[in-house]
């Protein structure tokens, strides 16, 4: 079975539109309601689906996605309960997911079994936000040995050098950060992102996604005239907070999401 993420980016593809991968983190407010978002999302037009597995210290994080990573862990949500909410997902879904992740919970599992486990559980990808190449080649035990995909982010400020060795160790795709700091909200689009996308697109033949800041349809639109996907996080993850204990959570993040994937296939 071809892995969900090369699939649905051929999909894509081949019918000349984009992708939108949603944010959220598994375990806000609670992985009843995580499940119930993946459906909701995959019916409301959500390409991939980034879960982001809950750490007391998520450096990368804004205060949006920090506080929804405390939230997640005070409702008891752990990298064991990710998993298990990822199966019950795929119980009727075969919507992509990727794990949005720190090192530390997966070493705290264990390197090798988390990998079996995740790929065993239906998850299609791991984004490791703090493990660069360079700890693969020097430690053994890091090399994966399944069939999820390894995806990698590059900054604003990576050089060409560094760019080149990212996307040769990278598989299912590119995550371009496209601004310098952590997640979160921005009112615009950088101006160097079709510059930026160019250069990352001489590397690899990768889908390119940018990510970070980006939280309206109009920025939507404007990214994917450059790139293949595009990420929305922070903005998904504020209407949880609001609404996290609201009834009509699923239908009014389904409503949010909405408009979101229609400009990534306008």
């Amino acid at each position: 079975m071809p892995n969900r993420i090369d699939q649905k980016f051929a999909d894509l593809r081949a019918a000349g539109k984009a992708a939108l991968i949603a944010y959220i983190a598994a375990g806000d407010p609670h992985l009843d309601a995580t499940r119930e978002l993946a459906w909701a999302f995959e019916e409301a037009g959500v390409d991939i689906l980034e879960l982001g597995v809950p750490f007391s210290d998520p450096l990368a994080d804004g205060v949006v996605n920090q506080l929804a990573a405390t939230r997640a862990l005070a409702s008891g949500t752990t990298a064991q309960g990710v998993l298990d909410c990822v199966r019950a997902i795929r119980a009727q879904s075969q919507l992509p997911i990727v794990l949005y992740t720190y090192m530390n919970p997966i070493y705290r599992f264990g390197f090798a079994e988390f990998h079996r486990a995740a790929e065993a559980a239906g998850v299609d990808g791991l984004l490791i936000l703090d493990l660069p190449p360079d700890e693969d080649a020097q430690n053994a035990e890091l090399m994966q040995q399944t069939g999820l995909k390894r995806i990698r982010l590059i900054a604003p400020t990576t050089p060409p050098a560094r760019i080149a060795q990212l996307t040769a160790g990278a598989s299912g795709f590119v995550y371009y950060v496209s601004r310098e700091g952590v997640t979160g909200e921005q009112a615009e689009i950088a101006t160097s992102l079709g510059e930026r996308v160019a250069e990352i697109r001489a590397t690899t033949a990768l889908p390119i996604a940018v990510g970070f800041g980006i939280s309206t349809p109009e920025h939507v639109r404007q990214v994917t005239q450059h790139a293949d996907a595009v990420v929305v996080g922070s903005a998904i993850v504020k209407q949880i907070a609001e609404f996290g204990h609201d009834p009509a959570l699923v239908e009014k993040l389904a409503a949010f999401v909405r408009p979101l994937a229609a400009a990534a296939k306008a």
